[in-house]
C-alpha cells in the first residue's frame, strides 16, 4: 500500500455504551413494523461491528498493510456458522432464495448534518445511492444477480454537531433507527472511516443499533476521491447481510466461509490486476465488493456470496 498513514480497515469487538448526546432536530420518516426477535446469540458472544478506514478520504485507500483486523477468530466463526445452520435446519436453498427474492429491503437514510450544514447531502444523492445498491446487488453485465432489491423508505435529517461526527453513536442510532430486522438503516456521518456495519446475527441482542454508518462524502458525486461512486454502502450492506471480507482468515481454504472466493492474504488497495497473494488456487478477488478496492474496481459478488446472503437473510432478517 502506498499510503502508510491510513488506518487499516478493521472490525472491533465492542460493547454497547450508554453515552449522552445533544438532541437532534428530526424530520418525519415513514414507520415500519417491528420484526420479532430471532434467537439470541450465546452469552459468550460479543457484539461486533466492521470498521472501514478513511482517515484522509481525499487521498486514502481502502486497504491496509496489515492483516484483517476484524477480531473474529476461528472459534467465533465456528459458533456463528453452527448457530446459522441450526436456524436454517429443514429449509432448502430454494426456500431461502425465495425468501430473499420476495423481500425488497426498505432503506431508511438518516442524514447527520453539522449545524453549519456540513454533510447535508441532497435527496437526489440519497436516491442515487439506493440506485447503486440495486445495480450492485442486481448484477452489472454478467455479474451475479443476488436477488436482493432495495427501496427507499424514508429520509430524515438531524442537525447535531456531535452526531455528525459519529459521537454518541449508540445513543443516536437507538433514537433514530426505523423498521425491523429486514430494514437497512444508513446513517450518513463524517468520521475517520469509510463505513461501519453491524452483522445480522447481532440483531437479536441489540436491534436498536442495527445498520450501517457511511461517510457522507462516499455517496455518488461526493468528494471522497476513488470512493465516491456509492460502493462503500454496497460493501457495508454486504456485512449487514452476513458476508465477511474476502480476506477473512487469510490464506486458508475456509477463509471467508465462501468456497468460490479465492483466498487472499490481505486487503487490496487500488485495483492491482493480477494480484495473487496466496499459494492457493485463484487470483485475489480484487473486483469483489467485499475486498477494499477502489469503487471503480468493484464489479461483483460471487455465486457463493449470493447464496450466503440468502442464508443469512433467511436465518436472521426474514
Amino acid at each position: 500500500m502506498s499510503l502508510p498513514t491510513l488506518p487499516a480497515r478493521r472490525a472491533l469487538a465492542v460493547l454497547t455504551l450508554t453515552v449522552a448526546a445533544a438532541t437532534g432536530t428530526q424530520l418525519a420518516a415513514p414507520a415500519f413494523a417491528a420484526h420479532p426477535a430471532t434467537e439470541a446469540p450465546p452469552s459468550g458472544d460479543v457484539e461486533q461491528e466492521c470498521f472501514e478506514p478513511g482517515a484522509d478520504l481525499a487521498t486514502s485507500a481502502r486497504g491496509g498493510q496489515e492483516h484483517d483486523h476484524r477480531h473474529v477468530d476461528a472459534a467465533e466463526v465456528r459458533r456463528i456458522e453452527a448457530r446459522t445452520a441450526g436456524l436454517l435446519k429443514g429449509t432448502t436453498a430454494a426456500d431461502r432464495a425465495a425468501v430473499a427474492q420476495a423481500s425488497s429491503i426498505p432503506v431508511y437514510v438518516h442524514v447527520m448534518t453539522a449545524k453549519n450544514g456540513a454533510g447535508n447531502v441532497t435527496d437526489a444523492q440519497v436516491s442515487q445511492q439506493v440506485a447503486v445498491l440495486n445495480a450492485s446487488y442486481g448484477g452489472r453485465g454478467d455479474a451475479v444477480d443476488t436477488g436482493f432489491t432495495f427501496t427507499l423508505a424514508g429520509i430524515d435529517r438531524f442537525a447535531n454537531d456531535t452526531w455528525h461526527r459519529d459521537g454518541a453513536s449508540s445513543k443516536y442510532r437507538s433514537q433514530t433507527r426505523k423498521g425491523g430486522a429486514n430494514a437497512l438503516n444508513i446513517w450518513l456521518v463524517d468520521f475517520d472511516y469509510l463505513g461501519i456495519a453491524t452483522f445480522p446475527w447481532d440483531y437479536a441482542r441489540n436491534p436498536k443499533i442495527d445498520g450501517i454508518r457511511v461517510q457522507y462524502s462516499s455517496l455518488p458525486g461526493g468528494s471522497a476521491t476513488n470512493y465516491n461512486l456509492g460502493e462503500t454502502a454496497t460493501h457495508e450492506a454486504g456485512h449487514w447481510l452476513g458476508l465477511y471480507h474476502t480476506f477473512q482468515g487469510g490464506c486458508t481454504t475456509t477463509n471467508d466461509q465462501v468456497a468460490d472466493t479465492p483466498a487472499q492474504s490481505s486487503a487490496t488497495s487500488g485495483c492491482p490486476a493480477g494480484r495473487d497473494s496466496c499459494a492457493l488456487p485463484g487470483l485475489d478477488p480484487i473486483h469483489n465488493y467485499m475486498d477494499y478496492s477502489y469503487d471503480a474496481c468493484y464489479t461483483e459478488f460471487s455465486p457463493g456470496q449470493s447464496s450466503r446472503m440468502t442464508q443469512m437473510f433467511a436465518a436472521y432478517r426474514a
